[in-house]
């Protein structure tokens, strides 16, 4: 009786992915939709339309970018994490609502069983950035400034439990301050408001701040990162005041679980060749995203490697979303 069972089962297996092969190979014919979960011009869709544009003539279809942003990037990832495994969608993946906002709250969705990975895009250092009024020059004197105010400054967030919310509690808390947490509905809002002068401070992403800080709106402390940022190189790190001190996000392609692997491995491959172009790369480190581009099985590996640093990094620095 074993023998029939074994030849069923791998009847089936091989059906089944005969079929997967079949319907990969009329894949796609129609517009597939990329969910980027923040607001435009924001990193991830940043980098999620300088990708998709390349997809656009390999796949013969258009990649149409949805903009759904809402708590830290939680409202559109929940969104592709329902939406068909058909590989019509693709989920711009970050840190934020993937790695850190399941370690600090209770979302609706598992990330590491609720997505398939497809591809790392890009990885991308912080930057500690302050309202030019704020008297302090560099990370110490701004350490300095707010122990001697406790209570009295405030620092923006992206969205409570986003990576912009961590990256500034793991700051606060390593150099011993108290500030008032200002959460916001994505990082325009929140750079609006530091620019304005309302928040004294936020730690934001070198694309979302570059350009401020050159013109002057914006003062430049320190990057997340252990090495300084390629695109502002002149700007020291925060570890070099506070030891120790690392964070940096990332962005990735994703799928909703149960997408072909035939579909998710021919995008991946397209991706990787993007990922290589010259152009591109240019154009992610003029932004001040460092390129990438892999596999879904290191992909994958990554994603684990992350949520169990993200988890343990909320446990040492006791996170409570408020």
């Amino acid at each position: 009786m074993k023998t029939p069972i074994r030849l069923v089962a791998l009847a089936l297996a091989c059906a089944l992915i005969c079929a997967g092969s079949a319907y990969a190979q009329t894949y796609p014919n129609r517009p597939i939709k990329v969910l980027v979960p923040w607001p435009p011009g924001q990193a991830t869709d940043i980098a999620a339309r300088m990708v998709a544009d390349k997809l656009v003539p390999v796949l013969g279809q258009p990649l149409v970018v949805d903009n759904r942003p809402g708590a830290g990037g939680v409202v559109g990832s929940e969104a592709a994490s329902k939406s068909p495994a058909d590989g019509y969608t693709i989920l711009a993946g970050s840190s934020g609502p993937i790695s850190i906002s399941p370690n600090v709250e209770k979302v609706a969705y598992e990330p590491l069983k609720d997505f398939v990975p497809i591809s790392l895009l890009a990885v991308n250092p912080f930057m500690l950035v302050v309202n030019p009024s704020i008297p302090a020059k560099n990370v110490k004197e701004l350490i300095a400034l707010l122990k001697a105010n406790p209570g009295k400054y405030s620092f923006a967030s992206s969205g409570s439990g986003a990576t912009s919310h961590l990256m500034s509690v793991l700051f606060n808390s390593m150099a011993g301050v108290d500030a008032v947490h200002v959460p916001y509905k994505g990082s325009s809002q929140s750079i609006t408001d530091v620019v304005s002068g309302q928040v004294a401070y936020t730690i934001e992403t070198v694309p979302a701040v570059s350009s401020l800080v050159k013109g002057g709106k914006l003062r430049a402390l320190g990057a997340t990162s252990l090495t300084r940022a390629q695109a502002m190189p002149e700007v020291p790190t925060i570890a070099e005041t506070l030891p120790g001190y690392e964070m940096f996000g990332w962005i990735g392609f994703m799928a909703p679980a149960g997408t072909p692997a035939a579909i998710t491995e021919r995008i991946s491959g397209e991706t990787r060749k993007i990922m290589q172009d010259p152009e591109i790369r240019k154009r992610f480190l003029a932004a001040g995203m460092e390129p990438a581009g892999n596999t879904p099985a290191e992909f994958g590996v990554f994603l684990r490697k992350q949520n169990d640093r993200y988890g343990s990094i909320v446990k040492q620095a006791h996170v409570k979303l408020d």
